[in-house]
């Protein structure tokens, strides 16, 4: 069996779980089914990169039994479903496929690097430095994605670390970029810094951090209420990008404990860096989570938060709801969920649903603070 025919087959059954769910929103589309119509044979070290919820790799493992992989999702939720997709489809994962985070062992020797293209160019640059530098020197990349989230400007990026680059016809609205002989050692270090004077801040971003080393607007925002902020010893920044959020409360209040969490793996790396580069490591801890599921029950007095409203490239609105949730799960009576969203997103109603009482810190054309106390 190819790996397009165990695609075919397992495609339909796939799901997104734990990650958001909606008719509209698919585990697997096209490009998932043209990335491996292009793999060509699988032989020698192999390593999976972005798959976003199991079809690349679960298809790769269904074609050859004695296949292992090494991958990386940068989600958590990928992850995860990743490995309830395999138990759904009755495939072991154990002793086949080993998760890495994005760093030489993922790379170290590959022949053959299978992977969803990132949206973010510099997303993409990590990726290429990091494969350039640790694959084997005859490693073959075969990336792909839809053709509406692609730019020739990926092409140039693969360039800068690869002699060879070359774009396959587009098939189903997808299209596959195909990269090889790598040129090692051409790439800067990651995380990247960019100190920010008008808030007193240095961040810090790995290429697939939102907003890499620059400040959101809804952040920068949010951050010129920090001193109307409650004081307070426990408190969370959720989702929390590259800590723009944590390491400022932090530094404003010198006395306080401070988590900072967020599903994705290169946001955590950016934050703890971001810690760092702040003096604030040994007062911030850093955690990957779903949202907040590892956080006990009434165990915070203050959340901190600058909803996404993308899953992936899917728009939706379904995500800050969970989140409210979370957080209202994890406050304790009295404790307040300050949060920035907005305006025409309209988030008041289901704070004062889901939270509780909520009032209005700030507003102004575009975004909307508001802060929401647990009843």
């Amino acid at each position: 069996m190819s790996p397009v025919e165990a695609f075919d087959r397992i495609a339909p059954g796939l799901r997104r779980w734990p990650d958001v769910e909606a008719h509209d929103l698919v585990a697997a589309d096209a490009s998932d089914r043209l990335i491996l119509a292009e793999t060509g044979p699988v032989r020698g070290d192999t390593v999976v990169i972005g798959d976003r919820y199991g079809a690349l790799t679960l298809s790769l493992l269904a074609a050859d039994p004695d296949l292992r992989l090494r991958v990386h999702q940068d989600a958590l939720t990928g992850e995860r479903a990743l490995a309830a997709n395999a138990e759904l489809l009755g495939v072991d994962l154990v002793g086949r496929v080993a998760w890495h985070a994005l760093d030489a062992d993922l790379a170290r020797g590959a022949h053959l690097v299978v992977a969803q293209l990132p949206r973010g160019l510099d997303a993409l640059a990590e990726v290429a430095d990091v494969v350039a530098d640790a694959a084997a020197p005859d490693v073959r990349v075969v990336a792909g994605g839809r053709v509406k989230h692609m730019t020739p400007s990926m092409n140039e990026v693969l360039a800068r670390r690869f002699r060879t680059v070359r774009a396959s016809r587009g098939v189903g609205k997808s299209r596959v970029l195909h990269a090889a002989d790598p040129i090692p050692g051409a790439g800067a270090p990651w995380p990247r810094s960019e100190r920010h004077d008008d808030i007193g801040l240095t961040l810090c971003a790995h290429g697939a951090a939102f907003a890499g080393t620059s400040l959101d607007i809804g952040t920068r925002f949010l951050l010129g209420f920090l001193e109307d902020m409650p004081h307070a010893e426990s408190v969370i920044d959720l989702g929390c990008g590259t800590g723009a959020i944590a390491a400022a409360y932090a530094c404003a209040r010198p006395g306080t404990r401070v988590i900072a969490t967020d599903r994705s793996s290169a946001a955590v790396a950016s934050a703890c860096a971001t810690m760092s580069a702040n003096g604030v490591e040994d007062r911030v801890r850093v955690v990957r989570d779903d949202g907040l599921a590892s956080q006990p029950d009434g165990s915070a007095d203050l959340v901190l938060l600058n909803p996404p409203f993308h899953s992936g490239a899917a728009v939706t609105a379904a995500i800050a709801p969970r989140l409210f949730a979370d957080a209202a799960r994890v406050l304790r009576p009295g404790g307040e969920l300050w949060t920035v969203w907005n305006g025409h997103l309209r988030y008041r109603p289901q704070l004062e649903r889901i939270v509780g009482p909520t009032r209005q810190i700030g507003r102004d054309r575009t975004f909307t603070v508001t802060a929401s106390r647990r009843s």
